[in-house]
């Protein structure tokens, strides 16, 4: 993206008037030399001229004529004028202002015999500039002198002449900033600008300096002046680098500006390097060779208590301010250079935030610079060989800056890791240029690659460390050592966040490697270019292809987004390879339901072409050769969503915005456009609306360049061609406007209106819809009914819709909607006033929409008067005139917040008497949302009526004071939600039992809870239970109507009103001017005073402190937010600091409360950590976050426990920090300045799980559960042990040191108190955490052995925990413990642990302790088998280990528990095909045998009462063993007489847990050889019917559904074994069936069980159908098969049992829907097709998918022309191309007439008469019951889209049905069933009319549903008679 450079602001010269008459005066005298004369006249002309450009340009002319002088011409008064002008304007102006820099020039062409006099007149006016200036003015004066030194000669003279005063001038000026910064504590906007001026003087301080050094340098030794102006400058810039309140930018340039200064004074010899050496290192003993007064200024900054961050700035300013070109320059130079890196590494754990890490890695990167440049050519050959030695690779300095490297890489910042990346680069480079001598890399390297290679894919930063390698040594050396590397990274494009960096890496790979086959190929000469781009191809393009081809949809996402484009730039001509090969897999690739196929790889290849511009178009379309049409066709509506969207994209996108859109491209998008309006999910809906706009500039670019080149075309046929494609635009835009204007109709989707909307709101946008000649007249598209249907979008519920419907109304023509008219405008607006006061909260935003709609309409006026003479309203609009047109929003929007105002002051006085009434009738939060609504839509900064506007602000404020103090007092209860009485009786027990109820909860809203339970008053509770017996209240202004009021509409109006007051006062502060007085000036003119702004942040306080339900107080915190960042943004004094005011008081208040402090400790302590949120992020990051430091260090006292704080009154303050620590860690605004408190909050955490009190243990859990996330990340996959979501040991350390301490005493204390010999449970509070906190780290392959941060010390105290009593403990330890040994320290750690276990019985064993060893033992090797794949080293002596304590396994181990956890290590090491053991036979041999002498095989298992503890995990442990000899790898275990009955032995297993895993060990096997299309062998006949007789006798649910399964993955592979082993018979075929029907009948509450069985009967019934074996009670079956079919299918049915359904169904589309022999019928296969259509627009999207594979089994020569020979389309595709389908078939039966009856009753839909009335009921008690409760909704489906395709395809089906249907006539059944068809259609069709013609005004917004429902109703009996008609016109 191309980022426009931002263009200096011109101004004008402006002087003040006395300077300005002295310089015309003496501009103005007579006579004098011409030339002069007109330099004169020129700047005299400048100077009355207030037009900057033309300013510029006359000093530009004045510049010529005196550059044009000559030395004869001297005039002294005039030319002394001329140049006391120019010099003036120069010092007036601003730095960066086009003018001043036009002036320099001009002085700059003085000629030579001039400039002496130039400069001494520059020189003059800048020493009065610098004499005496006022503090305002050092900022203007620091950038003039910064101006003269940058490409001004004569104002580099002039500094040089003027130096002792120019550094005197900005010492002066820094002491000034010294003093002011003491004063702007607090306000951020301040401070920022003084930081900001300080910065510009430190650096101009420098420029200064060095411009001069020379003069420096002489001056210093003779002009005693000079040198104490250096010292006290030298003074500043340590007093600025020693002080911790300025900002970093500024201490580090005052770092530099130290190294700069010594340098300037003392040249640049060895003792410079001296001087800095000691003060790196503190240390006064180098200081002697600098001048005394250096000396004695550098002393403070050598002291054992200075900052860590002196040191960074002081390394920063030596290699910065210091040349390292070519070799040191003496001892002290490579003393320094070896200094700097060895003291930044030293500092770096105690670094802690995270600008701070920056600034070292970019230091660190600077010194490796400064390195290479020592190393660099010739200079290598004089460096001293220790100082190469110890730069060298493998050096210690060098391993240190490694293991910084892999400390950092990872780091949060993207600086960070990409300087650490460059870091990286530069080390190999400087260990490269010192062994220059080897060509190849050397045994370091190679050692290194290794080990980058060993590493984890998610480290982001090994991608830039092979990345350097890859520049530095080619991509041949990597692919030698990983040849697979290019697969293996293509793997990895499918994980987001690492995507960016695999790319990256593999664009250097192909890059590098196709010129490294280049050169090769011209080096040798033989081979051709053919053969090396084969090569290349091979390993680059070939593992693409496959990629796009199998992998998961989602999966290769951005492969398009980031690698294909990179490929195809670097090897355009590989887009025919791909193409080629891409087509020849077309035939043979069939398309599956979870990858895109060759078709979607195909489009993907071709769109990044496009887009990059390597693919060619013609003038006529795509190139036919490389993508033939009707590919793109079919892919334009593929079910995948990916590759619909690469289809649209290569039709859409084009490298060049200007190319002409071809007709057949048009025609492509309108094949696109209908289809896929309805797609549910965001990501595609956004893409198509990207792709559109894309497309739509194209046709206006384009449009544009065919004008252009109309205009310039001579030829009229091109001219022609050119105008034809124009109103080809034409046609299309209109065609595609209303298309988009069509969907819109009640009873629309949402995703379908969102889209439309957004396409609508496109050509609006780029087009608009106006109706001039000039454009496209879009705007005659526009009827008034495509208006209304806009306009009725607003009611939808979806706020994305309003939104869009809103936007595009405004840009429509003002005649469609008819505004104009009084009745349509009052009808608009009494809607929106009803909507206001809803209790539907959607239905208040509707309305704030509605009004905003209003506001430009000029007529407003009178329909506001009208309904407030309805309403009885006494208003009055602010004028009785006519607003002028600009003025009309204003006035509207003032008069609607009137109005509105009027109404809710009304509502607000009622309220005060009955809140319940309010509730009910006129919730007051509806008013106050369309308030903020309408204010939102006026610019306020530009108002007339500002005293009307004012009274109206003043009356706001406080009708929201009011509002909130109604409702105040049920938000701010501690249960708000259970308080409010149901139903009560009377108006007066309504006021009466509000006022008790409040009388109850406020005072006892305290923290009692932490001493005693809060009881009610029993008397209360007596009388309320009385008063719930009514069920209605008739307030007395109702008229007699009743009203009902539940406790939820009460909290929801409360609440409500709450979140509407604080987004309306957060308004307010946020947009309207403040309206303030400076002292001796007149007030600024605005609408908010400071008061009221000040009283509001009160208002907040008090709601967010004191609120207790979270609705109320999050969204006060919204309001308060925008009130902060105005106090923030705000000129003024007194509001910049009162966030810090306020901050101080609420810590006060925390530190001070207690259990009677009405801050709310419980809900997480309510609003009050929002409050300080809010506070704290309205500090700038830029600045020094002082509020944020004293807040944290404040809090995390409060949070630590401590001994003399264990009483009630310091455990509230507690809870309080660490709820509010909580909230700040998980603020993302305060970003990385909040990490380097994490350690502290870590320790809080875990030593508040010592707290004896419950409330600090609930809210450390809850901070340390925060402070996971904030270290680690969110969880990154569905292992929560993944490595994605855990960090090397050294880099969590690094980057938080005092934790290893910490977490290191913690273990030992918990590993002390792990102890079972007592018997006894002690379980340490925090070893959880701890163990938790530890089994997220790990070690790294590029860990030193001698790390001061390692794992290893961690190491025993983690074993000895595995001997806890608690078994969750011991698994815990050894979960933890795996990930603190490398993989190179498996075998050795297993083996010590086994010795540790004992060889045979023994007295005294404690099983606690063998478990947690064989836990640790089993973790170990699970974990060594799944990351290295291969078997552990030789001799490593396990297998003899585990042999010598078999009897761990045996009955002479009495403890089952670790009897099983042995068996399970026995499984890890015998059970996988590559074993862990190099022999193992022997173990396999033991093993079985234990197994066969087992109590499993031998049938002895005690029953289910009588097991003992632990005995089922035994059972299951033996069970894998065995499953593992007969099942997984029965060949390795050997031949054994009793292996062959295992798996029926462990079939028949009495416990239900040990046939559940077998089966499902079973089922997993069978499908991978389903998968592989192999045959079972280890399936015997024996197992087959004990899998036949589970089915007919398994009790246990979970069981049967697996045995079901199973049966149904055998049956696919051929007929079932029909024989029950129990009763010893043999089932007919109809008797299963009859079981399985029972059964799925009677399981339908199972969901894994009823789909188990319906697949099962459903692949029985397909094999009947197709076996021809049909008898009566067959059919009957089959019929009962159909009806739980059809059952299945409703939108109340779980998505597994629909999606069974849709596979059920398309497994059966061949053999029953579409076969020619009607096998069940034409009743029950219509209702099977009715499933099937129900399925295709099911609400889930998974299910519709599925449903649409049925047209890849029908017959294709019934298939349309566009559909045929597409497996795969989208569902709405695939719903059109089976009703037509359905169509034909009737045709095909010989059943239209009896068809189309049906089809016509799918039209009519069913019978709602008797169901209407009861749904109204249910309906209105649903709405005034339950706000928020809605049923099962179809929000995909179309009800009207449906009915009229249905009635499309019937009409055409019976218009072919009269061209070919024979004579045979319609029987009177089926003339019956007409006229009963007719008649009920006629009743519906009446009825819903008079039910429409009923509904009020505007019924889409007073009761859109009833009116959708009505309206789908009348056009179903419209287009069923339609049908009907035709039907009877067919037959007779």
């Amino acid at each position: 993206m191309v980022v426009k450079k931002k263009t200096p602001k011109v101004e004008a010269l402006v002087l003040d008037d006395e300077k300005l008459h002295l310089l015309l005066a003496s501009l103005s005298v007579d006579g004098g030399h011409d030339g002069i004369r007109q330099v004169a006249n020129t700047l005299h002309t400048c100077l009355e001229l207030k037009e900057p450009v033309q300013q510029i340009q006359l000093v530009k002319k004045a510049g010529l004529l005196l550059g044009a002088l000559g030395e004869e011409t001297i005039d002294g008064d005039i030319l002394e004028a001329c140049l006391q002008t120019l010099v003036l304007g120069y010092i007036s102006l601003q730095a960066k202002n086009p003018l001043r820099r036009a002036i320099s020039s001009a002085l700059c062409t003085v000629p030579t015999w001039l400039q002496e006099r130039t400069t001494a007149c520059l020189s003059k006016c800048l020493s009065d500039s610098l004499s005496n200036p006022t503090p305002d003015q050092y900022s203007h004066v620091v950038n003039t002198i910064a101006g003269c030194m940058d490409g001004f000669p004569l104002g580099e003279r002039c500094i040089n002449e003027l130096l002792p005063e120019v550094l005197q001038f900005l010492h002066k000026g820094l002491r000034e900033y010294f003093t002011q910064n003491s004063g702007v504590a607090g306000r951020h906007i301040a401070q920022a600008q003084l930081m900001h001026s300080c910065l510009a003087a430190v650096k101009t301080s420098m420029l200064v300096i060095q411009r001069c050094q020379e003069s420096v340098s002489y001056a210093t030794t003779i002009h005693q002046t000079l040198k104490d102006t250096l010292s006290s400058l030298l003074d500043c810039y340590i007093s600025i680098i020693t002080d911790e309140d300025f900002v970093q930018a500024v201490q580090s340039t005052s770092g530099m500006a130290v190294v700069l200064l010594i340098r300037s004074v003392m040249g640049c010899g060895d003792d410079v390097a001296s001087v800095v050496c000691s003060l790196l290192r503190s240390s006064v003993d180098g200081l002697d060779s600098a001048p005394v007064w250096i000396k004695q200024k550098c002393e403070r900054l050598c002291t054992s208590a200075r900052q860590p961050g002196v040191s960074i700035y002081l390394c920063h300013g030596a290699l910065a301010m210091l040349s390292w070109k070519g070799s040191p320059a003496g001892p002290h130079w490579e003393k320094l250079l070896l200094l700097v890196p060895n003291i930044l590494l030293d500092l770096d754990v105690s670094v802690k935030e995270s600008s701070s890490v920056l600034l070292v890695v970019r230091v660190l990167m600077l010194w490796s610079s400064a390195a290479l440049d020592c190393l660099q050519g010739k200079a290598q050959q004089l460096c001293a060989l220790s100082l190469q030695q110890s730069l060298n690779g493998g050096s210690d300095l060098h391993r240190r800056l490694l293991e910084h490297i892999y400390s950092h890489w990872e780091h949060p910042l993207d600086g960070v890791r990409h300087q650490t990346c460059s870091l990286f680069h530069n080390l190999i480079l400087i260990h490269q240029n010192i062994n220059s001598s080897e060509a190849n890399p050397d045994s370091y390297v190679l050692e290194l690659t290794q080990r980058l290679f060993q590493l984890d894919w998610h480290m982001r930063g090994k991608y830039g460390a092979l990345s350097c390698l890859v520049d530095l040594y080619g991509t041949g050396y990597l692919l030698e050592l990983q040849p697979e590397l290019p697969s293996c990274l293509l793997g990895l494009m499918s994980d987001q966040p690492l995507a960016p960096y695999a790319s990256d890496l593999l664009e250097k790979l192909f890059i590098s490697h196709k010129e490294q086959l280049a050169a090769e190929a011209s080096v040798g000469k033989t081979s051709t270019t053919t053969d090396w781009m084969d090569r290349w191809h091979r390993m680059w393009v070939t593992p693409l292809l496959q990629v796009l081809c199998s992998a998961r949809v989602d999966d290769t996402t951005y492969i398009l987004d980031y690698f294909l484009p990179k490929l195809l730039r670097c090897s355009p001509s590989s887009l025919s390879h791909m193409v080629r090969a891409l087509q020849n897999k077309l035939p043979c690739c069939k398309d599956s339901t979870c990858s895109r196929g060759a078709l979607g790889a195909l489009m993907t290849c071709l769109r990044a072409a496009r887009s990059q511009g390597v693919m060619q178009t013609t003038a006529e379309g795509l190139c036919e050769e490389l993508v033939p049409f009707s590919l793109l066709r079919q892919a334009l509506i593929h079910k995948h969503d990916q590759v619909r969207m690469d289809a649209l994209g290569l039709v859409c996108e084009s490298h060049r915005s200007t190319e002409v859109l071809t007709s057949q491209e048009m025609d492509l998008i309108r094949h696109f456009l209908l289809p896929n309006l309805n797609s549910q999910s965001p990501n595609v809906r956004q893409q198509v609306v990207s792709l559109f706009k894309k497309m739509l500039c194209r046709v206006k670019d384009s449009r544009q360049l065919l004008l252009k080149r109309q205009s310039q075309e001579r030829e009229q046929e091109q001219r022609a061609k050119d105008q034809h494609i124009i109103c080809l635009y034409k046609e299309f835009l209109h065609e595609l406007c209303s298309k988009l204007f069509d969907v819109l109709l009640p009873g629309a989707s949402f995703s379908k209106c969102i889209m439309s909307l957004n396409l609508l709101g496109l050509l609006a946008e780029l087009f608009t819809f106006g109706a001039g000649p000039d454009g496209f007249a879009l705007g005659e598209v526009v009827t008034p009914t495509y208006a209304q249907n806009v306009l009725y979008c607003v009611a939808s519920n979806f706020m994305e819709v309003k939104l869009l419907a809103t936007t595009l109304l405004w840009k429509l023509p003002l005649s469609a909607l008819g505004l104009e008219e009084q009745d349509v405008m009052h009808g608009l607006l009494q809607a929106a006033l009803d909507l206001s006061t809803s209790t539907k909260p959607f239905d208040s935003v509707t309305a704030a929409h509605l009004l905003s709609l209003l506001l430009h309409q000029p007529n407003l006026r009178q329909a506001l008067l009208r309904c407030a003479q309805e309403q009885g309203l006494d208003f009055q609009p602010p004028s009785s005139s006519l607003p002028p047109e600009p003025n009309v929003q204003e006035f509207n929007t003032l008069s609607v917040i009137q109005f509105l105002l009027c109404c809710l002051q009304s509502e607000v006085s009622k309220a005060e008497c009955c809140l319940l009434q309010a509730a009910a009738s006129y919730p007051l939060y509806g008013r106050a949302h369309c308030i903020t609504a309408v204010l939102r839509n006026i610019d306020t900064e530009c108002l007339c009526h500002t005293e009307e506007w004012r009274r109206l602000v003043s009356e706001l404020i406080a009708t929201c004071y009011r509002l909130s103090d109604v409702v105040s007092p049920i938000v701010q209860s501690s249960s708000p939600e259970g308080l409010i009485p149901m139903d009560v009786g009377t108006v007066t027990d309504t006021s009466a039992g509000l006022q008790r109820i409040l009388h109850e909860i406020q005072p006892r809203d305290t923290n009692d809870f932490f001493n005693c339970a809060r009881e009610l008053d029993t008397q209360d509770e007596v009388e309320d239970q009385e008063e719930t017996q009514t069920t209605r209240t008739v307030p007395p202004d109702t008229g007699g109507e009743g009203y009902r009021v539940t406790a939820q509409m009460v909290l929801v109006c409360c609440w409500r009103s709450m979140k509407e007051v604080a987004m309306l006062l957060g308004q307010l502060c946020q947009s309207l001017p403040l309206h303030y007085s400076n002292d001796n000036t007149r007030p600024h003119p605005g609408l908010i005073t400071e008061e009221q702004v000040a009283c509001i942040g009160l208002y907040f306080r008090q709601q967010l402190l004191q609120s207790r339900h979270r609705g109320a107080f999050e969204l006060a915190y919204v309001g308060f937010v925008r009130l902060t960042d105005m106090l923030c943004r705000s000129g003024r004094k007194v509001l910049q600091q009162l966030p810090a005011c306020w901050l101080a008081e609420v810590l006060e208040e925390v530190k001070s409360s207690d259990p009677s402090s009405k801050l709310c400790a419980t809900r997480r302590s309510a609003g009050i950590p929002f409050y300080i949120q809010a506070l704290l992020s309205s500090e700038p990051k830029s600045s020094s976050c002082s509020l944020l430091k004293m807040t944290m260090r404040e809090l995390i006292t409060l949070a630590m426990p401590s001994a003399n704080r264990n009483t009630d009154a310091s455990t509230v303050p507690q809870v309080h920090a660490l709820n509010i620590l909580r909230a700040l860690y998980r603020d993302t605004r305060l970003g990385e300045n909040i990490i380097c408190f994490v350690s502290d909050g870590m320790q809080a955490a875990v030593l508040g799980f010592t707290s004896p009190i419950w409330a600090v243990r609930n809210s450390s859990t809850l901070l340390f559960s925060t402070l996971i996330t904030r270290i680690f990340g969110v969880k990154k996959g569905r292992d929560e042990h993944s490595k994605k979501n855990r960090m090397t040991g050294r880099e969590f350390f690094t980057r938080f040191p005092s934790l290893y301490p910490f977490l290191l005493n913690q273990l030992k204390e918990a590993a002390v108190s792990v102890e079972s010999d007592s018997g006894q449970v002690k379980l340490h509070p925090s070893l959880f955490l701890l163990l938790l906190v530890l089994s997220r780290l790990y070690p790294s392959p590029m860990d030193g052995s001698s790390s001061p941060l390692g794992l290893a010390p961690f190491t025993p105290f983690i074993i000895r925990c595995g001997r806890s009593a608690v078994y969750r403990t011991r698994e815990m330890a050894a979960r933890a413990l795996v990930p603190f040994v490398l993989v190179t320290q498996v075998s050795s750690t297993v083996h010590s642990l086994l010795q540790e276990l004992p060889q045979g019985p023994e007295p005294h064993i404690q099983h606690n302790y063998i478990h947690g060893t064989l836990l640790q033992v089993l973790f170990l090797l699970q974990s060594y088998q799944s990351e290295s794949h291969r078997p552990l080293p030789a001799g490593n002596g396990i297998g003899e280990a585990v042999l010598q304590r078999m009897w761990l396994a045996s009955r002479a181990n009495i403890c089952v528990v670790t009897r099983g956890a042995f068996l399970d290590v026995l499984v890890c090491l015998c059970g996988p095909k590559i074993t862990l053991l190099c022999e193992v036979n022997k173990l396999r041999r033991e093993t079985l045998s234990l197994l066969m002498t087992s109590s499993l095989v031998s049938n002895s298992s005690p029953p289910a009462s009588n097991l003992e503890p632990g005995s089922i995990q035994y059972m299951l442990s033996l069970t894998r063993v065995g499953l593992s000899a007969s099942v997984e790898i029965p060949e390795l275990w050997g031949k054994h007489p009793l292996t062959s009955q295992l798996l029926d032995h462990l079939l028949k297993c009495p416990q239900y847990e040990v046939r559940d895993l077998v089966l499902e060990r079973v089922l997993m096997r069978l499908k991978e050889e389903e998968d592989q299309k192999r045959t079972p062998t280890w399936l015997n006949e024996a197992t087959l019917l004990n899998l036949t007789s589970l089915v007919l006798h398994e009790k246990h649910p979970q069981c049967l559904a697996k045995v079901l399964q199973v049966l149904s993955v055998l049956c696919c592979s051929g007929e079932l074994h029909r024989m029950d082993s129990v009763q010893q018979q043999r089932l007919s075929q109809d008797t299963f069936l009859q079981h399985l029907l029972v059964l799925a009948q009677r399981t339908s509450h199972s969901v894994e069980l009823y789909c188990a069985a319906m697949t099962l009967l459903s692949q029985m019934v397909i094999q009947i159908v197709k076996s021809y074996a049909k008898d009566a009670a067959i059919m009957t079956r089959l019929s009962q098969w159909g009806a739980l079919v059809c059952s299945s299918c409703s939108d109340e049915q779980h998505v597994e049992i629909k999606l069974m359904v849709a596979k059920v169904l398309v497994d059966s589309t061949s053999a029953l829907l579409t076969s020619s022999e009607l096998p069940l019928g034409l009743v029950s296969t219509m209702s099977l097709w009715r499933s099937l259509f129900m399925l295709l627009q099911d609400e889930d999207q998974e299910v519709r998918s599925c449903a649409s594979d049925f047209v890849a089994n029908a017959p294709t020569h019934l298939i349309c022309s566009d559909a045929a020979g597409v497996t795969t389309l989208c569902p709405p595709v695939a719903l059109d191309v089976g009703v037509r389908l359905l169509c034909h078939l009737l045709q095909l039966w010989k059943q239209v007439p009896a068809g189309v009856l049906v089809l016509t009753e799918w039209l009519l839909g069913e019978d709602e008469g008797n169901e209407e009335a009861g749904a109204d009921d249910a309906s209105l008690l649903d709405e005034e019951d339950f706000l928020f409760e809605k049923g099962n909704l179809n929000l995909w489906a179309e009800p009207a889209q449906w009915v009229i395709l249905l009635h499309r395809h019937l009409i055409s089906r019976l218009v072919t049905y009269k061209q070919m249907r024979d004579s045979r006539p319609t029987g009177s059944e089926q003339a019956q069933q007409m006229d009963t068809l007719a008649s009920n259609a006629r009743r519906k069709l009446l009825s819903s009319k008079q039910a429409l013609d009923a509904l009020p005004v505007l019924p889409q917004f007073s009761c859109p549903m009833e009116h959708a429902r009505l309206v789908l109703q009348h056009q179903r009996a419209t287009l069923a008679l339609d049908v009907l008609d035709t039907l009877r016109g067919e037959i007779e």
